[in-house]
């Protein structure tokens, strides 16, 4: 059995040498839409499920996909209230498949990514659902980073400052044309730094389209993705979410996004429950709308770079015009945003 990106025999091996209860053979299916590192489906001979994860394959920014990193972080958050599938262990010897992985407990749910996946989710459970998806946010940036022992995962202050000069790099090193747009939001946001609210545990990409629900409760099972996670600014997490939610179809801006089949309350009523939650102010969201825009435009630069050069392996149904478009139109939306700052 062939399966890019996976080598059967060596991983096999491993699996059944370093995870409790794993038996051979395994199967191993890459799970469609992961757009970074790629995640595969792992059963075994008894019909048991795990999660795999590694890099994309090909070339990667140096800074990008540390498994060992992620693994660390799910492994610190599962022994918090918040929800995440078990963190089972970690490959950091090359040799067994060509670059660091680790495995996680597979986790039952649904992936709410489209306005199409939204219909597994009956309405009356929609608001329910996007109440705790903000209260699991909420949960998380209640965690004590260093009761976790996350203390160390970054540096605790000017969490803004250094994304801009971090992002800001990203795209000068993975970019397929020049965006003078990127430029402009970049100063803007620069002259409108707000103050930042403590530190916390940020995801860096929390959104229905990175939890798994469980869309007979109307619940999060489990929060996935953890790769741009950091120490930093609450806020930010809570003006990411923005970016994925709209307050009807008219409004629809992300095809991953579920919100615009209906049925969910209105974003102000989630920063509004997040304020209630957490104490925080919550007056300067709009910056960190702006802000996640132009971020997300850059990560997005970078997937389509990625797919352009054949680094995620072979996908059918990717569309490269509409990925190149839609970083486009993530910088046209930053930069409306980021020039009514004042």
């Amino acid at each position: 059995m062939s399966v890019q990106g996976i080598d059967v025999d060596k991983v096999s091996t491993w699996l059944v040498d370093n995870i409790d209860g794993a038996r051979a053979p395994f199967s191993f299916d890459l799970i469609a839409g992961g757009r970074s590192n790629l995640t595969y489906r792992v059963t075994d001979a008894d019909g048991t499920r795990f999660v795999l994860r590694r890099p994309p394959l090909g070339h990667v920014l140096a800074t990008a996909h540390d498994m060992a990193r992620e693994f660390r972080i799910i492994a610190a958050v599962g022994s918090t209230t918040v929800p995440v599938p078990r963190a089972l262990g970690l490959c950091t010897d090359e040799n067994v498949n060509g670059a660091n992985f680790y495995v996680m407990g597979f986790v039952d749910g649904v992936v709410l990514d489209s306005a199409d996946k939204a219909a597994a989710l009956p309405t009356e459970l929609r608001p329910a659902a996007a109440h705790h998806l903000i209260d699991v946010l909420a949960d998380l940036h209640a965690v004590d980073v260093d009761d976790v022992g996350l203390g160390d995962l970054a540096r605790r202050d000017g969490y803004i400052e250094r994304q801009l000069k971090r992002w800001s790099t990203q795209w000068e090193n993975s970019k397929t044309r020049d965006l003078p747009e990127i430029d402009e939001v970049v100063r803007r946001l620069s002259a409108h730094l707000p103050r930042q609210q403590g530190v916390v545990i940020a995801h860096g990409d929390f959104r229905f389209g990175n939890c798994l629900t469980d869309v007979s409760s109307g619940r999060i099972a489990a929060v996935l993705d953890w790769e741009l996670c950091t120490l930093g600014d609450p806020l930010a997490d809570l003006g990411y979410l923005g970016v994925y939610w709209s307050d009807g179809p008219s409004n629809a801006l992300r095809a991953n996004d579920p919100t615009p089949a209906g049925g969910f309350p209105p974003y102000r009523d989630l920063v509004e429950r997040y304020a209630g939650n957490t104490g925080r102010d919550v007056s300067a969201v709009d910056y960190y709308v702006a802000f996640s825009c132009w971020r997300l435009a850059v990560i997005s630069e970078g997937v389509y770079a990625r797919y352009l050069h054949g680094a995620m392996g072979r996908q059918e149904g990717i569309d490269l015009s509409t990925m190149k478009m839609g970083t486009e139109g993530l910088v046209q939306r930053a930069l409306e945003a980021a020039r009514s700052l004042t």
